[in-house]
């Protein structure tokens, strides 16, 4: 088992899209259930809430690009928080393909893209 994760390791989704094989362990970051999406249909294999961003900083930020860098700083300082969760993501990713989940309509500004490059170093 490698140390390195590699970029193929750690996939996005949103959780509106269908479920693919090639998802591998689907793990939902967001803090809150996506809204109208059933819990079956999700398909996650985990749900680490504590991973996600606080409410103060997800209010705060509220996808406002402007604010994506000073998010990213805030949002690493939590997640450096719960060294816990952090770990288990990173073996999960060592282990094999993971896709993280997300419900935020922006797909370049939210904390599934900040985690991501965090989990890869970045």
């Amino acid at each position: 088992m490698s140390e390195r994760i590699t970029a193929d390791n750690v996939k996005l989704k949103r959780a509106y899209e269908p479920a693919a094989a090639a998802d591998g362990t689907r793990i939902l970051i967001d803090r809150l259930w996506p809204r109208g999406v059933k819990k079956v249909d999700a398909a996650v294999d985990d749900w680490i809430k504590d991973i996600a961003p606080s409410t103060a900083l997800r209010k705060w930020f509220g996808h406002d690009p402007a604010r994506w860098q000073e998010f990213r700083s805030r949002y690493a300082a939590e997640v450096h928080g719960h060294p816990e969760q952090l770990s288990r993501l990173r073996a999960l990713a060592r282990q094999g393909p993971i896709t993280l989940v997300f419900s935020a309509h922006d797909e370049v500004h939210n904390d599934a893209v900040a985690l991501r490059d965090f989990l890869l170093g970045r």
